[in-house]
């Protein structure tokens, strides 16, 4: 069984509460998502893939696409849950 990738590139300090929100998600199920967290400006690994970023993004599975001023808490935790209950 695979896991549920999740990649976050924080673009500002107010992204901040976002990295620490899939730190926990993370955590609470480690055996079934893959987190990496990036830092524009200091991490470049994520701009093959997803080119230049200007707002803080969640990518998951490389596919969905939750931009900064489209999301909050409660929506990075459904769409988590929601690739966690599809992975199953």
């Amino acid at each position: 069984m695979g896991k549920v990738l999740l990649e976050f590139i924080n673009t500002c300090p107010c992204c901040d509460a976002y990295g620490s929100l899939l730190k926990d998600l993370a955590g609470k199920h480690p055996d079934k998502i893959d987190l990496r967290l990036y830092t524009a400006g200091v991490d470049m690994d994520y701009i093959p893939k997803y080119g230049m970023v200007t707002r803080g993004m969640l990518i998951i599975n490389g596919r969905d696409k939750y931009e900064e001023g489209y999301f909050n808490k409660r929506i990075i935790t459904e769409a988590v849950e929601k690739a966690l209950s599809e992975m199953e």
